[in-house]
């Protein structure tokens, strides 16, 4: 997801839709829960885990939304088919794991 919305960022739709907002927040909290409740764990990572972990922590922690952000589906901006939104399907797959 770091990686999806860091490149996302760079759309002026994405970066000022409420999927994107919703979604950057709710990965921040994610991510900090996780180092909180697998602290233990994650000592544990090889150096390319750590690696992995760290280059996402450093991408997810600059993005930055747009406080008026609005659901550019709704607005009649985004083309995108209906169910399709480069945020929303990467989010739904990690929930899924």
């Amino acid at each position: 997801m770091a990686g999806v919305l860091s490149h996302q960022q760079t759309d002026h739709l994405c970066a000022n839709c409420k999927a994107f907002a919703n979604t950057a927040d709710r990965i921040k909290e994610g991510v900090v829960e996780l180092e909180i409740v697998h602290a233990e764990g994650l000592s544990t990572l090889s150096y390319g885990g750590l690696r992995m972990l760290k280059e996402s922590r450093e991408k997810i922690k600059v993005i930055k939304t747009s406080g008026d952000a609005v659901g550019q589906k709704k607005a009649g901006n985004c083309m995108l088919p209906e169910g399709v939104c480069f945020i929303k399907i990467p989010k739904t797959v990690l929930d899924k794991l």
